[in-house]
């Protein structure tokens, strides 16, 4: 395992870097954008009731991103919820490394051509490079097995990179194959 090398990364390495070093026109390598790291975030307010649902929630983000999830707890008290601070109400994991490549490239190829009625990402950015990506239904990737979901949920995927312009961010996630919608 310690040879082993992502696809995604010998394709960053290999495709998209030097590609985006001479459309963009960057002196060295260096300057070339990078993914820093992958935040994968579920909340599962539905957990307020019952405690397997975070249980639940943490084995399939486990599953799904191939490292172990952590729980989220509610910073605050929130009477209109029913909500107590301390308590886990969602699911969160960080990838970097091997691991982000690996996910990202299950993402790309075999998890977003499964959503339906899919029309194109949308190429909004937050204003610092970074991309998050709602997705509605955990069931699009192929690790859950859809008889064992306990109740359908959502997850935010956000995508950090290591610049503050989301021009070179989009050239970066395009050259990754991300499908966006036509303009």
């Amino acid at each position: 395992m310690k040879g082993y090398i992502p696809n995604y990364k010998k394709k960053y390495v290999e495709v998209v870097r030097p590609a985006l070093k001479e459309k963009r026109n960057y002196k060295s390598i260096m300057q070339v954008p990078r993914i820093e790291k992958i935040i994968v975030n579920q909340g599962l307010g539905v957990a307020l009731n019952d405690k397997k649902f975070i249980d639940k929630g943490l084995d399939e983000l486990s599953s799904i991103t191939g490292q172990k999830a952590i729980a989220t707890v509610s910073k605050r008290d929130i009477s209109n919820f029913k909500l107590r601070k301390g308590r886990e109400i969602g699911a969160k994991v960080t990838l970097r490394g091997k691991i982000m490549y690996e996910f990202l490239e299950r993402l790309i190829s075999s998890a977003i051509p499964r959503i339906k009625d899919f029309n194109g990402l949308r190429t909004k950015l937050d204003g610092y490079g970074n991309y998050t990506l709602g997705i509605e239904e955990q069931i699009i990737f192929p690790e859950i097995e859809i008889e064992k979901v306990l109740k359908i949920s959502g997850m935010n995927i956000t995508i950090v990179t290591n610049t503050n312009s989301d021009e070179e961010a989009f050239a970066l996630l395009k050259e990754f194959g991300f499908p966006f919608k036509k303009n």
